[in-house]
């Protein structure tokens, strides 16, 4: 039993480990089998808590599939203005695209509501949602840690809000926003200490990540890339 259990961890160690690319990752994570793997190596390595609930394991080529499908999509969204675009990993150990919008660029301080440069950006990007409506959406919004959670929490959960309405407006469909909450100041991705590092915590952050008729597609080798 010892030495079973001392093997698994290596396989798990090796999946992880194995290769830089996406779509080496991807084939790696779907040879591996499945969604319940996959979330164990997406709380080894990090991952983000987003993905759709796959019921049934995750075919061998799938990851690889889908890894090349969300390139062209991280593509495709790099050229939003005003938009960080990042290949990130979703709880299923798939690939997924993360991004990042500043919320000093897309509101005035301590408002909600969107300025005029941010709805030509998110206009462009509601382009590319609507030229990928394979992919399911979270939409998070952050503050950083100045003022206290009684503020930052309805805040950040209103930002994330008139994000995913002005998209709506632009004809993105309601049944792709799987997930749009404010995380207040819980998350930082940097020093609050520095004036530098508040105004990235301030931001909203747009998963695009595979959805199950997407896994079931690719799955089924039906996903067009």
């Amino acid at each position: 039993m010892k030495k079973f259990k001392v093997f698994t961890l290596f396989l798990c160690l090796g999946i992880i480990l194995s290769g830089c690319n996406n779509l080496t990752k991807g084939a790696g994570i779907g040879a591996a089998g499945g969604a319940v793997l996959g979330g164990i190596i997406g709380n080894i390595a990090g991952n983000t808590a987003v993905g759709a609930a796959v019921g049934a394991a995750v075919g061998a080529g799938t990851g690889a599939v889908i890894g090349k499908h969300m390139d062209k999509v991280k593509q495709e969204a790099a050229q939003v203005k005003n938009a960080k675009v990042e290949t990130v990993q979703d709880k299923n150990g798939l690939q997924a695209v993360k991004v990042t919008f500043d919320s000093g660029i897309l509101f005035a301080t301590n408002k909600s509501e969107l300025s005029s440069s941010a709805k030509t950006s998110l206009a462009k990007f509601a382009q590319v949602l609507n030229n990928n409506k394979d992919c399911d959406i979270a939409i998070y919004g952050h503050t950083d840690n100045t003022g206290n959670d009684g503020i930052n929490l309805p805040l950040s959960l209103q930002r994330a809000q008139s994000v995913q309405n002005y998209l709506s407006s632009c004809g993105v469909q309601s049944r792709v926003f799987k997930s749009v909450d404010g995380k207040g100041s819980s998350t930082p991705v940097a020093d609050n200490s520095t004036a530098e590092g508040r105004q990235q915590n301030r931001r909203v952050e747009v998963y695009m990540y595979a959805s199950t008729d997407m896994i079931n597609a690719a799955n089924n080798g039906n996903l067009n890339n």
